[in-house]
């Protein structure tokens, strides 16, 4: 999710379309808290590891 963020990221300031980037920063907003979560041991989902 923080990869596709990224990519989006930047297509979304090269093509210079806002809602591009507005959901880029979402999703590593999103992935980061997710993967932090995942880093400390919290199940998320009712999961502890996402493959």
């Amino acid at each position: 999710m923080i990869t596709l963020g990224i990519i989006l990221l930047i297509v979304g300031l090269l093509v210079k379309i806002p809602v591009i980037t507005t959901i880029a920063v979402i999703l590593v907003v999103a992935g980061a808290v997710l993967f932090l979560l995942g880093a400390t041991g919290r199940a998320i989902g009712g999961r502890k590891h996402w493959y």
